[in-house]
């Protein structure tokens, strides 16, 4: 949990590294579709501090291993969606929700029901995946099967390890370090939402 915490900064300060796995080269192969797919989640901090707030929440409820199962089959589906031209409205802003919603309770030390859980997992799931599927939508040329392969089982099995090992690591730690992870989690969603709007109050404060 202090690692998480010591090495928060980077990852907040280098969000254009998410969208490099492979120094910008295309995916032409199964190989590079798996680099992809591990490296997108974990140098995308967004993704990242998401998925580790997953593994602390499913600790919370009592449900480490089986309750990320959910986010990994909704973002596999929501990726797929993405590739296939089917992408969902308000991708970001749903994103920057989702490390509001999950850090707040962490913070709060609330996990809610299980069912509740399950579906906020599901949920954020979709949105998380279209963001990822975007990205491999966007490649010039596409991508062709083993690619797309590579890259939803490079994604699968990375998120699935980082946010189980998040609930490891939460079973080690104190009360409050844990929700020192979730403020922390939450402060991210924070920054994102105020970024996102920057723009459009810069727009209209110099139009007035």
């Amino acid at each position: 949990m202090k690692r998480f915490m010591l090495a928060a900064p980077f990852f907040v300060a280098s969000p254009a590294l998410a969208h490099h796995p492979l120094a910008g080269l295309p995916m032409e192969t199964f190989s590079h579709g798996i680099r992809s797919g591990i490296g997108h989640p974990v140098l995308g901090f967004d993704h990242l501090f998401f998925v580790v707030a997953m593994g602390i929440m499913a600790h919370l409820s009592g449900h480490r291993f089986k309750a990320p199962l959910f986010y990994i089959a909704a973002m596999l589906a929501g990726c797929s969606a993405a590739y296939a031209g089917l992408n969902l409205p308000l991708q970001e802003a749903m994103i920057a929700l989702s490390l509001i919603v999950l850090g707040g309770l962490i913070a709060r030390n609330r996990t809610g029901g299980r069912g509740a859980v399950l579906m906020a997992f599901a949920g954020f799931g979709l949105f998380h995946g279209a963001a990822f599927g975007a990205s491999i939508a966007a490649q010039e040329g596409g991508a062709g099967a083993a690619v797309l392969i590579g890259y939803l089982t490079g994604l699968g099995v990375v998120q699935y390890l980082i946010a189980v090992g998040a609930g490891l690591a939460a079973r080690q730690a104190s009360t409050l370090q844990t929700q020192l992870a979730g403020a922390m989690v939450a402060g991210v969603g924070v920054f994102l939402c105020l970024e996102q709007i920057e723009g459009p109050l810069i727009a209209l404060m110099s139009a007035g």
